[in-house]
């Protein structure tokens, strides 16, 4: 019975583990929300050098899926979570939905309205 659930949990190994640039004797406890591979800011790039450091970059699902969820626990840890918290997540989340809503629904119908000359 024990074989069947560790096998049923392999598929999941790659999302439990922790990134492999981590270590924590040099980073101390885990932080989702951290970046823990080599610094290479794009605000030090100088022009020239912008196609080598943009080659550097990983643009595979995985890397990208990492970085969403970075982004998510920013934000989480930031706007959700504090100890002091504030309206801030309920405002963004009221901007997201009728930032959603004009996109979806009045967007379609207004922008013919656009060309028109004669109302």
């Amino acid at each position: 019975m024990l074989d069947k659930f560790i096998d049923l949990t392999k598929p999941f190994q790659k999302f439990l583990e922790y990134p492999k640039e981590y270590n924590p004797r040099v980073h101390g406890p885990y932080n989702p929300a951290q970046y823990y591979g080599k610094p290479d800011p794009l605000s030090e790039v100088k022009v020239g050098e912008f196609g080598q450091w943009l080659g550097r970059r990983n643009f595979s699902l995985s890397a990208i899926r990492s970085a969403l969820g970075r982004a998510m626990w920013k934000y989480r840890l930031k706007y959700i979570a504090p100890k002091k918290a504030n309206a801030a997540f309920i405002f963004h989340f009221i901007f997201f939905t009728y930032t959603l809503n004009y996109f979806i629904y009045e967007y379609p119908v207004r922008k013919h309205h656009t060309w028109a000359i004669y109302h």
